[in-house]
């Protein structure tokens, strides 16, 4: 890989986004942050801009727009809000562009990377799972690849290579079950904020962490994969994978399966879309030794035990303007969860509830996804009171 390449991280202060900045540190001499979006996070972003020297850093709001614009003004472009969120997506210099910010925020952004032909580094998933539809689409036309980010996409991406799409017969999730999969459902009605941030495998926001103690991140996933591949959700499953070490399979027509492996290191999928098509080293990641590890177990998908994941697989399948149901009222009850105001299980109540009483609508575009998206919120709101 002889090209320097200019990246883009819209979410550079959150999990994704730190692990994205270390692959650049590691590859000076290949990859450039040209633009970051940093939320409210003004030290982050003053650290990122004395580091990296970016040409734009957008801020979620004005007060942290001022704080960065009287100390970097004349040397950074500061901008801020959804606008300057729009500006790092489509920052001329920029190739790549990660999305790495959480919720349906990112959408807007991504489609105008899209428009403006960025390369897209997709770890936003709900980006997918509310306009799946436009999204492809408009990649598509523009002819702008979408390389997937979380690690079980670029598993079946890294397994898909060199291989024909009609001999593809299954798509495989692995999932680790996140903070509570030891537990019964009758354990989970008191569970603790603090106990579902503690996950057993993986270092992530507060937010996805959630997701993924309820199996809704696996839902998402789901969603994500059948638009990323193209597959119906009948060839699209999931197993429970302790340790996290397969990422996901492939099954083929031959009943051949192929499986990509790893630690469990956010940066390796990264680093392989950043760097595709082409592999680079990385030393801050730990190689695989399967000797020491010694064994690796299976298990399947209890759909009652894991509601959320049963609601995505439903929602995904009647598709139309349900998967932006799920996405919205999804956020606002872990919100709800994580500020303490309601028990871990009346996320996927709560959820139900939203989806149940939605009129769908079969081929949403921009504004009534947007339409959609905010009466969802509004209703589950409403619940609180």
């Amino acid at each position: 890989m002889k090209v320097l390449k200019y990246i883009s991280i819209l979410g550079a202060s959150g999990s994704i986004g730190t692990q994205t900045l270390d692959v650049i540190r590691a590859h000076p001499d290949k990859f450039r942050l040209a633009a970051a979006s940093v939320g409210r996070n003004v030290e982050a972003a003053k650290r990122l801009i004395d580091e990296f020297s970016p040409r734009l850093v957008a801020a979620a709001d004005r007060d942290a727009y001022e704080a960065l614009r009287r100390e970097y003004n004349g040397r950074t472009a500061i901008v801020y809000g959804e606008e300057g969120l729009i500006e790092a997506a489509v920052c001329p210099e920029a190739d790549v562009v990660v999305t790495a910010v959480v919720g349906s925020i990112g959408l807007v952004p991504t489609l105008k990377a899209i428009e403006a032909g960025k390369t897209i580094a997709l770890a936003n998933k709900e980006t997918l799972v509310v306009a799946g539809h436009l999204v492809t689409a408009a990649a598509k036309k523009r002819g702008v690849p979408l390389l997937p980010v979380d690690s079980e996409h670029s598993a079946i991406f890294q397994c898909l290579q060199g291989e024909k799409p009609e001999h593809v017969q299954k798509l495989i999730l692995t999932a680790s079950g996140g903070s509570f999969r030891d537990r019964t459902r009758e354990e989970l009605a008191h569970v603790t904020v603090e106990e579902a941030l503690r996950h057993p495998n993986w270092s992530m926001g507060a937010k996805i962490t959630i997701d993924s103690a309820t199996m809704m991140n696996k839902g998402f996933e789901v969603i994500e994969a059948h638009w990323l591949f193209r597959l119906p959700y009948e060839r699209i499953d999931v197993v429970l994978h302790r340790e996290s070490v397969i990422h996901s399979l492939v099954e083929f027509c031959d009943t051949s399966v192929l499986a990509q492996l790893g630690t469990p290191d956010m940066r390796v999928p990264i680093q392989y879309a950043l760097a595709y098509p082409e592999r680079l080293p990385l030393s801050v990641a730990k190689p695989l030794n399967l000797a020491t590890l010694g064994a690796l177990h299976f298990a399947p998908v209890d759909f009652e035990r894991y509601r959320c994941l049963r609601l995505a697989y439903e929602a995904g399948k009647r598709g139309g303007s349900l998967p932006v149901v799920l996405n919205a009222a999804n956020e606002e009850a872990v919100a709800a969860f994580l500020a303490g105001r309601i028990p871990f299980l009346a996320i996927e109540e709560w959820i139900e509830r939203a989806l149940e009483r939605h009129q769908p609508v079969s081929d949403p575009q921009l504004e009534e996804i947007r339409e959609i998206d905010a009466e969802a919120r509004a209703y589950v709101r409403s619940l609180l009171s």
